[in-house]
């Protein structure tokens, strides 16, 4: 009878073990998820971490409560007369020690638990940090600035400059900052208008008719890549909403609500296109200029 007591207490030191190495791999886990996303890593890296840190956390729990804590019911029963108080709590010790449902040591548990949660916790205020609007890198700022700058000039997608010439009224041509030509909020489109037929000045200005807007939709940012020349419209394909580039690209149908941001733009001495400034207004959808 007495091996089932010794197996019993080898099965739990064996099972703290198994708690304590889980909560030690996620606070591992939770430290390589913080070096990654500080270091600009793989999001795939970064997730996999994550997902180690927590089940690790949620499997040294597991083994915590289904081998480590007694389980069962008890009955309290009225203890009989029996020898002085002093000599029953040393009875009471003595049968602990060996009793297979005693607790296991809990202090070395609780501390590689509050390891754990104290490394995810740490860890994720890196990803909380990037997401608070200060500083010149925050959010707020990147969602309302794009790479276009004073002196930027037009490009195509192949990287040639663009001039005047190269925009007609029968199509829009899709333009880009010069080096940027790869950014996602900076494509822009130029067209040729009549100037006798704006009802609204354009927000950038023109160039004897030539515009140039974002290429961005402001309901979803999907490019308005359908051109009506005869009614100088753009569509978004994505949603149906319609511009009128006469009015200042108003929206006209759709579920588009804002105008598309313009492009104030110049010819420089050597014949090309510059802009002198970012884009009227925040390109893309408009819930992203919402305070």
């Amino acid at each position: 009878m007495s091996g089932r007591p010794e197996k019993a207490e080898r099965r739990q030191r064996v099972a703290a073990r198994w708690t304590a190495a889980a909560f030690g791999v996620s606070a591992l886990a939770a430290v390589a998820f913080a070096a990654v996303y500080v270091s600009g890593g793989q999001t795939q890296a970064a997730g996999a971490a994550l997902a180690v840190a927590f089940g690790g956390l949620a499997a040294g729990l597991t083994i915590w409560a289904r081998r480590l804590l007694p389980t069962g019911g008890y009955v309290e029963e009225h203890p009989p007369p029996g020898p002085p108080r002093s000599s029953r709590r040393r009875s009471r010790r003595r049968r602990a020690s060996a009793d297979p449902d005693r607790p296991a040591p809990r202090r070395a548990l609780l501390s590689m638990l509050g390891l754990a949660v104290g490394a995810i916790g740490a860890a994720a205020l890196f990803p909380l940090r990037s997401l608070l609007p200060f500083g010149p890198g925050g959010p707020t700022r990147a969602l309302r600035h794009t790479p276009w700058r004073g002196g930027a000039r037009l490009v195509t997608a192949d990287g040639s400059p663009v001039r005047p010439a190269d925009v007609t009224a029968e199509s829009i041509l899709t333009v880009f900052p010069e080096g940027h030509v790869r950014a996602g909020d900076a494509p822009a489109f130029a067209v040729r208008l009549d100037p006798a037929r704006f009802t609204v000045g354009p927000p950038g200005g023109h160039v004897d008719g030539l515009v140039v807007y974002s290429l961005l939709c402001t309901h979803a940012g999907c490019p308005v890549a359908l051109y009506e020349q005869g009614d100088a419209r753009v569509l978004c394909p994505c949603h149906q909403s319609a511009f009128d580039l006469l009015a200042a690209a108003r929206p006209i149908a759709g579920p588009a609500a804002r105008r598309l941001p313009g492009l104030p733009v110049i010819v420089d001495g050597a014949g090309y296109l510059r802009a002198t400034g970012d884009f009227t207004a925040s390109p893309g959808p408009g819930y992203w200029s919402r305070r």
